[in-house]
């Protein structure tokens, strides 16, 4: 609990005080967010406001992950290191977010809306995703776990949905193709929901804050630990490192928040949305809950379905439509709603959503005891 609190604290202070010093050098170097023309008409007042924000909140959390873990070295030499898993989620979320940053750049430098081709971004992002699938598959520890499974997982893995029922090389591809499904629905997920100040940034928070107290339930309550308490045990490889990771995301957002919220001083571009659903689809895989995140992310994934509705039913129909404007924020603000008055909104349902999965997860734990 002590790597816990440093690691959020150091995530904080690096995102409070790095983010306007971000600003700054984004603001000489005139590296402005250039706004969609089909978009709402009143968000053309927010071109040219500094964009690449996750930048800072990637830097944040690598900080204080490797400082946190560097104090507690110096605290007690025996206390273990940066862990497999860990250090995987960190590959995926920086490998997303570099995605992200060209994407962003490409933006900034040719002065347009748009930046990387579809097809390039789907070909970075499905080799940063392979990558980590294989990975994932590797380092098992004293006890034979390794930091995910073939099985997929709800609550913990199900035993009888494991994907290498054909073979083990069968088992391993289908695998890779299960986790990049999960990848693009999370990156996808957070992309399409940052569209208003501050939104994304304050649903992200509540997500990691779950998985936060998610690692630290299945570290009490891990298979073979003296903690254990009857038969609904955790078989994760490194719980408390995730929660770890987990407590510094949520406080390297609320940092940057800070100066994310309406009005915003900054976007956190592509860099930023690719990262932190990158980050949200490794905890998924690595914590084996992989299913829950529709509930944990259902915020996510209403805007995603909104999105999947309006492009479904406009095709079909041959040009109308079910929402005024999709993502699903954009047709509240057509309809009249503030912009502070959505993104509340919409943070009290990405509360909710995260809530049921708590709930969820708390009661399968429960109903097994």
């Amino acid at each position: 609990m002590i790597a816990l609190l440093i690691g959020a604290g150091v995530a904080l202070l690096v995102a409070l005080i790095g983010t306007p010093l971000f600003i700054r050098f984004l603001v000489a170097k005139r590296y402005g967010q250039f706004i969609r023309d089909d978009g709402p008409t009143s968000h053309h007042t927010k071109r040219g406001t500094p964009t690449m924000g996750g930048t800072v909140v990637v830097a944040a959390v690598l900080v204080a992950y490797f400082v946190t873990h560097l104090i507690m070295w110096m605290m007690n030499p025996r206390s273990p290191g940066p862990s497999a898993s860990g250090l995987l989620l960190l590959f995926l979320m920086v490998g997303m977010g570099f995605v992200g940053f060209l994407d962003d750049y490409i933006k900034i430098s040719n002065k347009r809306s748009l930046g990387l081709n579809a097809r390039a971004k789907l070909i970075l992002q499905a080799a940063v995703g392979i990558i980590f699938a294989i990975l994932v598959l590797q380092f098992p520890n004293e006890e034979g776990l390794r930091p995910a499974s073939t099985q997929i997982s709800l609550v913990r893995d199900i035993p009888w949905l494991d994907l290498a029922f054909a073979g083990t090389v069968v088992g391993a591809i289908l695998f890779i193709i299960w986790s990049n499904l999960i990848i693009t629905a999370a990156t996808n997920g957070v992309n399409l929901t940052d569209g208003l100040d501050g939104l994304a940034a304050g649903a992200s928070i509540m997500v990691f804050g779950a998985y936060t107290i998610m690692g630290i339930w299945q570290n009490n309550q891990a298979c073979g630990s003296p903690r254990e308490a009857g038969s609904g045990c955790y078989q994760v490889r490194d719980p408390m490192d995730l929660a770890l990771l987990a407590a510094i995301l949520s406080a390297a957002l609320v940092g940057f928040l800070w100066w994310n919220t309406s009005p915003a001083k900054i976007f956190m571009g592509d860099t930023g949305s690719l990262a932190i659903g990158g980050a949200v689809a490794a905890f998924a895989i690595l914590s084996r809950t992989e299913l829950l995140l529709a509930f944990i992310g259902g915020l996510f994934v209403l805007i995603t379905l909104s999105v999947i509705i309006q492009v479904g039913f406009f095709k079909l129909t041959g040009g109308k439509r079910v929402f005024k404007m999709a993502p699903l924020q954009h047709h509240f603000e057509l309809k009249g709603w503030a912009e502070v008055t959505v993104v509340v909104r919409f943070w009290i349902l990405a509360g909710l959503f995260v809530a049921a999965g708590l709930g969820i997860f708390y009661a399968e734990w429960v109903v097994l005891l």
